[in-house]
């Protein structure tokens, strides 16, 4: 006989004009989606509806816009309540609702099912205000944006185990689109990865491609890694750099994060018998953006957990700003082992920082305030009692504060060197000012930096440390 029910009929069932269907009191179906219900233009999905055992029919329908593909679904695959779209299309998007037949009545509808399509544009860009680095317990602020004019974005969370949670919000729309979305409180136990899609007002449910996979770092409190650079982190436009984060405790994996980007770098560690393990991350050809402050994180593989962050570490790059200061020794080029030294970092031009470096040295550059005095903007910096292990090269360097982390060129180098001086005048020929021209290239014979100490009746020369400068384009 005939299947009715009260009420519209629904569109896209297969009845027929003069049926009608009547709400009785069996249990609504469930509706889902295998794989899932936000499906890749192309890839297989399909729509289960699951009622009653004894259900003897079962209808599917799309609201508001009837879904003719329905109707070419096989009769034994209807009646099991599977609908399989074999290459999903735009045309295959919309909100879906089940019902089954049973004991001569229609269940109710069941829960709606949206069926989304992604790839209908180009992927948005999904970013952490302001940074996707998260203390526990804070919120963050993600943002997705488009050059394209969206009507609407859906950030989607991703979950290991489970179907991705997500959220709409309406675009506003300034040279371009871009919705903000509003997350926490985070914690360190548990993964938090983002995607994000922007759709047209007129097809909600076809999205565009997605966006890059955004993960957000909340640090923990294990053991932090230690974070270390080679060469070194001074570094000139053009050279490459290597950012070792490196750990005893044997993490997996390792983020580098530079300060104010949006990013994060992830690498797989490199593990020793010992139970060290290390990540080197690779930057270059290095430009005036690599400059700024970085800190690792590490993790086991096992764990959505991070550590506590390093130690930070700043790069800075070279030649920024045009002046280049000038390195001076106080009290003079040659001192006795022992003595008080002071090296001068000095410009007439501006500068609010300034920087000392001992070439090969391990150590991050010394840094001191710029002081105005004489008409020169100056740091000093005390060496304290020299001895033997200050021997070898330095140089300084100025910074401004609007960018702290692009340098000047640097000085000229200043040479510190073990001498056996055996008379006033050798230590007078050191004494004097440099012996380099203009293009840096040495024009008089350098200082003996050794000659054979002077034995007399009464005493032997001791060893003193001479200053003296070296030429950059001859040293």
């Amino acid at each position: 006989g005939d299947k009715s029910l009260t009420g519209n009929s629904l569109p896209g069932l297969s009845l027929g004009p003069r049926t009608h269907v009547q709400a009785g009191t069996l249990p609504k179906p469930t509706l889902r989606a295998e794989p899932d219900s936000v499906i890749t233009q192309g890839s297989p999905v399909t729509l289960r509806c699951q009622g009653s055992l004894e259900a003897q029919e079962n209808h599917l329908y799309r609201e508001k816009k009837s879904a003719s593909w329905i109707k070419r679904i096989q009769p034994q695959l209807v009646k099991k309540g599977q609908f399989p779209i074999p290459s999903i299309t735009w045309e295959h998007a919309g909100r879906y609702r089940c019902q089954y037949y049973s004991r001569s009545q229609w269940s109710e509808p069941s829960d709606p099912l949206e069926l989304v399509v992604t790839g209908a544009y180009s992927k948005p860009t999904l970013s952490a205000l302001p940074s996707p680095v998260v203390t526990s317990g804070g919120n963050v602020t993600l943002q997705c944006g488009s050059q394209l004019a969206f009507g609407g974005f859906t950030l989607c969370k991703q979950e290991e185990d489970e179907h991705p949670q997500c959220l709409n919000s309406q675009a506003r729309i300034r040279g371009g689109s871009w919705a903000i979305f509003s997350v926490g409180p985070v914690s360190p136990s548990r993964r938090w990865s983002y995607r994000c899609y922007g759709y047209d007002w007129s097809s909600p449910y076809v999205w565009s491609l997605p966006s890059d996979l955004l993960e957000l770092l909340v640090p923990g409190v294990s053991k932090k890694p230690s974070l270390s650079v080679q060469p070194g982190p001074i570094v000139a436009p053009g050279e490459n750099l290597t950012l070792q984060c490196g750990s005893d405790v044997g993490y997996d994996k390792f983020v580098l994060y530079k300060e104010g980007e949006r990013n994060l770098r992830q690498l797989h560690g490199q593990q020793s018998k010992a139970g060290l393990s290390q990540a080197n991350f690779t930057l270059g050809p290095v430009s005036r953006s690599h400059g700024g402050q970085y800190r690792c994180y590490g993790a086991h593989n096992l764990s959505s957990e991070w550590s506590a962050p390093s130690d930070p570490l700043d790069i800075l790059i070279a030649g920024q700003i045009p002046a280049r200061p000038a390195l001076l020794v106080q009290p003079g080029p040659t001192v006795a082992s022992g003595e008080n030294v002071t090296l001068l970092c000095q410009s007439r031009e501006q500068f609010h920082t300034f920087f000392l470096t001992k070439e090969g040295a391990a150590d991050p550059p010394l840094r001191l305030r710029s002081q105005h005095q004489a008409q020169q903007n100056q740091a000093e910096f005390p060496m304290g009692p020299v001895t033997s292990a200050h021997v070898g090269t330095y140089r300084c360097y100025g910074s401004l504060s609007s960018n702290p982390y692009l340098l000047s060129h640097p000085s000229d180098p200043l040479g510190l060197m073990l001498s056996f001086l055996i008379s006033k005048k050798e230590a007078a020929r050191a004494s004097v000012g440099s012996d380099c021209d203009e293009a840096g290239v040495r024009t008089r014979p350098a200082p003996l930096e050794t000659s054979t100490p002077a034995v007399g009746a009464a005493y032997t020369a001791p060893p003193v440390l001479t200053w003296r400068p070296l030429c950059s384009g001859n040293p």
